[in-house]
């Protein structure tokens, strides 16, 4: 596997992974996987509302890897969650995967009145030794201290909008602090940061690209970034990132830009329950 980081149940995962959010065209989430492959990537990362694990599946079954050989997240949707059917969620995502465990699965959304009793069910599937680990998606302070008060599993990753433009520093503390690890989703804040004068400069400098800058000043504030592409050139870039380093001064640049812009939309199903705030 590329570069790990332990998770605090002492899972190794991948730091940097493939998203595939969006990738439901024919054959375009199979192509996507084999050429992310083909270069060194081996955490894939999918949901249940992106509708194509099916496709992740076939992929992953195209490869003929052992199963030990790649990561595998999936993530429990809101529907099920207000349904109370997240463990038959869960089983259907298997099945369209094919596989007979995933290494992380997440809540994907904090849905008021109905998160506490999803992760009871998450930790059950964990316990069941179905689940290497279980996490979080697009949790706070305030909802991470609900499940660490209430329950007896801390969930092993939050993963999150994170990127230059929404620094989240209080937010990687509180995560730092209490051993979950966070996993940045949107890292390159679909493209909004990717042609400022700033990160030009420092690109520059490396010989590298804007999005290769962003990508490594999460690496080395221990985030693990999840870029989404079908591309191959741009599936390559976005890997080629561990082998150089910011310097301090270029960390606190970037760590200046922030905005509190925010890329990805509260779904619709919970813009009435939630705001900016919550999540």
């Amino acid at each position: 596997m590329n570069d790990t980081i332990f998770l605090n149940n002492g899972v190794a995962m991948p730091r940097l992974g493939l998203g595939v959010y969006k990738a439901a065209a024919d054959g375009e989430v199979q192509s996507a996987i084999k050429d992310a492959f083909s270069v060194g990537y081996r955490l894939i990362d999918t949901a249940s509302v992106y509708r194509n694990e099916e496709g992740v599946g076939a992929a992953l079954k195209a490869l003929r890897l052992p199963r030990e050989a790649y990561f595998i997240t999936t993530k429990v949707w809101n529907t099920a969650q207000r349904l109370g059917d997240v463990e038959n969620a869960f089983n259907r995502s298997l099945e369209r995967l094919g596989l007979e465990y995933v290494d992380l699965y997440l809540i994907h959304w904090p849905v008021p009145g109905y998160y506490e009793e999803t992760w009871r069910v998450l930790e059950k599937l964990y316990r069941d030794g179905r689940v290497r680990a279980i996490g979080v998606s697009n949790f706070n302070e305030r909802q991470l201290t609900e499940i660490m008060t209430n329950f007896d599993i801390v969930p092993a990753v939050n993963q999150i909008e994170y990127h230059p433009l929404w620094n989240r520093q209080n937010l990687l503390d509180f995560c730092r602090r209490n051993g979950i690890v966070v996993q940045a989703y949107a890292p390159l804040a679909r493209g909004a940061y990717l042609n400022r004068a700033v990160i030009e400069k420092i690109a520059d400098k490396y010989h590298r690209t804007t999005a290769q800058i962003g990508l490594r000043w999460l690496l080395q504030k221990d985030i693990c970034p999840i870029p989404k592409s079908v591309h191959p050139a741009r599936i390559l870039s976005n890997y080629q990132i561990f082998d150089f380093e910011l310097d301090e001064v270029e960390m606190q640049t970037l760590d200046s830009m922030n905005e509190n812009f925010r890329s990805a939309n509260i779904p619709d199903d919970l813009k009435d329950q939630l705001s900016l705030d919550d999540i």
